[in-house]
């Protein structure tokens, strides 16, 4: 009983660290990146989409993005959804593609950004704590004896030093790739 609690709490950890992956793949460094553009929601045919759902991006050197829409059609309701995702990019429609150039970042703003993940990752750092603790209630519930439980609790714990690491280094490394000019 007491394993399925923890199998369950591990679940629970492991999909908080890949949350917090996904969330911060999309902070901005000074290099392009597709995902800089997954929260861009265009009006296609009178229905908010996603743009990545309408059209191919790509990144085409370091620092540009290329958009290519599956509907030529569709060209000026991407510019305007990329506007109105207030990325602080401007877009430039050719025609045919709709490309994106990424300015560098300045000091000021890759301190903001670092600050930024770092709350994210306290954020889920607090999510990985709610998770113990509702863990060590059922195991509370679930165990047999004192020394039962107490041994359960200690696993949990061992989780929670694991996926909190796994949080700090994921955070350390975005840190880094945002400082690095």
């Amino acid at each position: 009983m007491i394993d399925e609690v923890l199998l369950e709490a591990e679940e629970k950890m492991e999909k908080t660290v890949e949350s917090f992956t996904g969330r911060i793949a999309k902070v901005r460094t000074g290099r392009a990146s597709p995902a800089m553009l997954d929260s861009v929601m265009v009006e296609y045919y009178g229905a908010p989409t996603p743009l990545n759902q309408i059209a191919g991006i790509s990144v085409s050197e370091g620092r540009q993005l290329v958009i290519k829409a599956y509907d030529k059609n569709s060209l000026k309701d991407i510019e305007r959804g990329i506007y109105e995702a207030d990325l602080g990019l401007t877009p430039q429609n050719d025609g045919t593609v709709i490309r994106i150039n990424v300015p560098p970042l300045t000091e000021d703003r890759r301190k903001e950004l670092v600050k930024q993940v770092n709350k994210m990752a306290e954020e889920d750092k607090v999510a990985l704590r709610n998770i113990r603790r509702s863990a060590n209630d059922d195991i509370k519930k679930t165990a047999d004896n004192e020394d039962e439980e107490k041994e359960g609790k200690e696993e949990v714990q061992d989780l929670i030093k694991k996926y909190t690491a796994k949080i700090d280094e994921i955070a350390k490394d975005k840190e880094k790739d945002l400082m690095t000019v």
